[in-house]
């Protein structure tokens, strides 16, 4: 392996690449990974040691593992790591918890409390390096689509997750508002002009990105300004004592529109209006980077976070055509926007890296032309002063079109989950093989791999493989993979094969989708707008096409997961394997709608169909709902509470302050816009979702079909978009009481069972 990691060495060298993590922790400062232990593994506080120190042999993040209990002489077990960085540190904790312990750390929660009493022995040392430097985590809109809400527990747990696994370059957006506005308010202007430029707190990753402005359920309150830079005070030190070093925001340009009033001479545009919101709410104005007054605002704004969080990292994020066009498409403008981008960074922090998305390339591939993306990476100097995130490199890499990013530092990153979907999917082969690929190509100026989710709901298991590829030289077997991964998730001694061979079908079918037409989180046609056509077999972005036969894949998973759960009745206090439970049930019964829906569709364009026929085509479908929604109530997991009292949380117990919270929450899962202008994008498979409001819709469509066929009306398309329009807007007004729909309604055990023998 250190063969393997020389000439990767080599390569980066030759490429004129300067990889240089660095971390703000102190030197010796460990002490954030016995507080790791000691939270997350109390009864083995004392059982690790931890020691930073240069490895020989190794310039990359490396960790050396041993059992050193005879090295104290007190008959207790002690696992000595001795580690390169705090993050291979951590790396080399997880390796044990993992590989030795068998218990792990979930979305769901930990586990790692239940390591055994009596810790197991390494019998021969261990030594293992990271294949990359970096490894990344976040997308911007992560930071709407599952943290919007998060307390610091939530955080706590989160990082924790990132740190065992390695990630050392986390982006870090929270309380970035705070800083803004005080920037704001120094060139001049006022509260009222500042507040109608905020979004609300579901959709802040918009505003920051230039898509929109302004919130259309009220400004943003003070309230959540503070407390937002409040939760970014907590979790910036325990990022920096995990090893880790934060991506910190910076100024964007995009300001208010009151600007241009304020400085008529500055050089501010408008920019081009995002996914069809009307102009009050969208083209935000932008200070182009060649002004003056930008470099001031950049250097206002880093000087005001290096005094609120200390200097804790050198890397800022900053995106600028996320989704928006430039003014200009000629090559020499591109350039002196980047490199007049560039230097404010470096006035205000002489040792500055700029990080970007690089979804733009993709997204508006017609516009960013490889002579045009050279020109805007160039204005750039130096390849070590720039990191690009290939933000879709499992499905639609940019890094070969752009010849490696023209030099630039770039860092191979995985997508997924648009919206926080919850479909299954993945490719097992992609986010293995096709890493170590672009690593030892030719000229290659990867530094890094990475998860960039736009959400965080399901397909766990394909978001672990990568993070675990970043430590393996060679592709990871999915077979022996999926053995060890459900043996740790199902973590009982008496573990039923049928369990790993549950996993093992989805690992080959479901998460090895080699289909670039519906290669992300694949969408329910539920979630979607009821309509007369255009829901089934869409793809390219939100797919709904089903890629796999669901008899062959998900009936016979689940029919094992079943037989588990009745030969080894332990797993049945296991949260994860609830979890999965009642997540394989709802992927079986999402597939099932759709045959029910075009039973529906056919029933309704017979020409010897009549109302009567059309009701009894749609009360099974109707009834799939009802079965869905009880399903999703029975497990905490899958409760739209949570998300809506998660909201309500930051009330600080102000009523009116709870329902605007709460209408954020609402409009993000639903209409996305004041007028469903992305309407559900960002929908969820949730009880009390289900029942109370895509249930609706449904019973709206099948009234309006039965409708038609009786009075002899033809079907009318608008009307019916503007009946879920209307639905959505009445949802999105009710706010609930403090005694609505928090509690898990009967039994998920029983529930799968006769759910299980309804449908497969």
């Amino acid at each position: 392996m250190m063969k393997f990691l020389a000439s990767l060495k080599s390569a980066f060298l030759f490429a004129g690449i300067t990889c240089v993590i660095s971390t703000f922790a102190n030197s010796d400062d460990v002490s954030g990974l016995y507080a790791l232990v000691k939270r997350r593994m109390p009864s083995h506080s004392d059982a690790f040691i931890f020691n930073l120190s240069t490895i020989a042999g190794s310039d990359v993040d490396t960790f050396k593992m041993r059992d050193a209990s005879h090295d104290e002489g007190d008959g207790n077990a002690k696992i000595y790591i001795e580690c390169t960085t705090i993050s291979a540190c951590a790396r080399g904790l997880y390796t044990y918890v993992t590989e030795f312990g068998g218990v792990d750390i979930w979305w769901t929660g930990s586990r790692l409390d239940q390591l055994p009493h009596k810790l197991p022995i390494i019998n021969e040392p261990i030594t293992r390096s990271a294949i990359v430097p970096y490894r990344y985590f976040f997308n911007t809109v992560t930071f709407d689509y599952t943290t919007a809400f998060y307390t610091f527990d939530d955080w706590s747990l989160l990082l924790d997750w990132l740190a065992l696994r390695s990630v050392n370059l986390p982006l870090a957006w929270v309380g970035y508002e705070h800083i803004l506005v005080e920037v704001f308010r120094e060139v001049g202007l006022t509260d009222a002009e500042i507040a109608g430029f905020l979004s609300g707190p579901a959709f802040q990753a918009w505003n920051r990105f230039g898509n929109i402005q302004g919130s259309w359920g009220g400004d943003l309150p003070t309230q959540w300004i503070d407390d937002q830079f409040a939760l970014q005070k907590q979790i910036i030190p325990r990022m920096v004592e995990l090893g880790m070093t934060p991506v910190l925001p910076s100024f964007t340009g995009f300001v208010p529109r009151a600007l241009h009033n304020l400085c008529p001479n500055a050089s501010i545009i408008n920019g081009s209006q995002w996914s069809g919101f009307p102009s009050t709410y969208t083209n935000d104005s932008f200070l182009e980077p060649f002004d003056p007054l930008f470099a001031n605002m950049q250097k206002s704004f880093i000087d005001k976070q290096i005094a609120a969080y200390g200097r804790v990292s050198h890397i800022y994020t900053l995106d600028q055509y996320n989704e928006n066009d430039p003014y200009s498409g000629d090559i020499a403008y591109l350039q002196n926007v980047t490199s007049a981008t560039f230097a404010s960074l470096r006035a205000a922090d002489p040792q500055a890296i700029w990080l970007m998305q690089g979804w733009l390339f993709f997204s508006d591939e017609t516009f960013w032309t490889t002579e045009r993306v050279h020109a805007y990476l160039g204005g750039v100097p130096g390849n070590d002063s720039m990191i690009i995130l290939d933000l879709y490199s499992e499905a639609q890499p940019q890094w070969e079109r752009l010849s490696s990013y023209y030099g630039k530092q770039w860092i191979w990153c995985e997508l997924h989950d648009y919206g926080g979907n919850m479909g299954f999917e993945g490719n097992f082969v992609n986010v293995t093989a096709e890493p170590l690929r672009a690593l030892t190509s030719p000229g290659s100026s990867m530094v890094g791999m990475g998860l960039t989710p736009e959400g965080m709901e399901g397909n766990e298991i394909i978001y672990d493989v990568l993070l675990d590829q970043a430590w393996s030289p060679t592709a990871i077997n999915r077979t022996s993979y999926v053995s060890s991964w459900v043996s740790r998730r199902y973590y009982v001694s008496d573990l039923p094969s049928s369990a790993v061979n549950a996993w093992e079908i989805l690992g080959a079918t479901v998460y090895s989708n080699r289909d670039p037409s519906s290669q992300a989180t694949v969408k329910s046609i539920l979630e979607l707008a009821p309509a007369l056509s255009g829901l089934v077999n869409r793809t390219g972005h939100h797919p709904t096409l089903v890629f796999y036969d669901t008899n062959t894949t998900i009936v016979p998973a689940l029919q094992m997961l079943i037989q588990a759960g009745f030969e080894s009745k332990s797993l049945l206090n296991i949260r994860e394997f609830k979890y999965d439970l009642v997540d394989v049930t709802r992927q079986l019964l999402a597939n099932r709608f759709i045959t029910l829906y075009e039973t529906l569709i056919i029933t309704y364009a017979s020409n010897s169909s009549s109302s009567a026929t059309i009701a009894a085509a749609s009360q099974p479908l109707l009834q799939l709902l009802r079965d869905l929604d009880e399903l999703l109530l029975a497990d905490d997991y899958f409760l739209l509470a949570n998300w809506i009292s998660a909201a309500r949380s930051f009330s600080h117990g102000n009523a009116s302050y709870a329902a605007f919270l709460e209408r954020n929450a609402r409009n993000q899962i639903t209409l996305w816009g004041p007028t469903g202008e992305i309407n559900d994008y960002a929908s969820k498979q949730w009880g009390g979702l289900i029942g109370g409001y895509y249930m609706s819709r449904w019973e709206t469509f099948v009234d309006y079909l039965v409708g038609t066929k009786a009075n002899g009306a033809g079907y009318n398309a608008t009307t019916v978009a503007k009946a879920m329009l209307e639905i959505g807007e009445q949802w999105n007004a009710q706010t609930w009481g403090l005694t609505v729909g928090w509690e898990t309604v009967g039994d998920s055990w029983s529930v799968v069972q006769a759910l299980a023998t309804k449908y497969m």
